[in-house]
């Protein structure tokens, strides 16, 4: 039993570091960092943050962050965009799956003049692998997240994995 006990834990604090070295070498090879990184366990959320999701509609009616507002990454616009953040130097927080979508909207918005953005690393996957709450398109507290699909959902190591909605 002992035995057991400690294959397990072991296994499980394995497959947390490997999780996470993975997510560093996707990040590493598909970002340019040209947005600052905002990461998980930094004080992230405040009322003055404005919290914006990149990703396709269903992937946000699946789970999002609280009181985050959808952008969208195909649908984005910016004239639109500015109706939610008028004033250019409050703090933005932008997520996607893993920070990818959320690096190149970031990008538009720092050219078109806001100074305070910020990329969440990692995404709504290290958002909830870190433990976090997500919410659904009724605002009520979900395990479920959408894993985009089965590749990226590797990367999600918590909660109940979504692909079609």
């Amino acid at each position: 039993m002992r035995f057991f006990l400690t294959f397990m834990l072991t296994f499980f604090f394995v497959s947390i570091v490997f999780g996470q070295k993975k997510l560093q070498r996707t990040l590493k090879q598909l970002n340019s960092e040209s947005v600052p990184y905002a990461y998980v366990n930094d004080s992230l959320v405040d009322e003055n943050t404005l919290i914006f999701d990149t990703r396709k509609k269903e992937e946000f009616n699946v789970s999002h962050i609280e009181n985050a507002i959808w952008v969208g990454y195909d649908a984005f616009h910016l004239d639109s965009f500015k109706n939610h953040a008028p004033d250019k130097n409050k703090p933005i927080l932008v997520y996607c799956s893993i920070g990818v979508r959320s690096e190149d909207i970031g990008e538009k918005l720092l050219k078109a003049g806001y100074t305070n953005v910020k990329n969440l690393y990692g995404g709504i996957f290290e958002w909830k692998n870190q433990g976090h709450t997500v919410y659904n398109n009724l605002q009520k507290e979900t395990d479920s997240v959408h894993a985009f699909n089965k590749y990226w959902g590797k990367l999600l190591t918590k909660g109940i994995k979504v692909y079609n909605k």
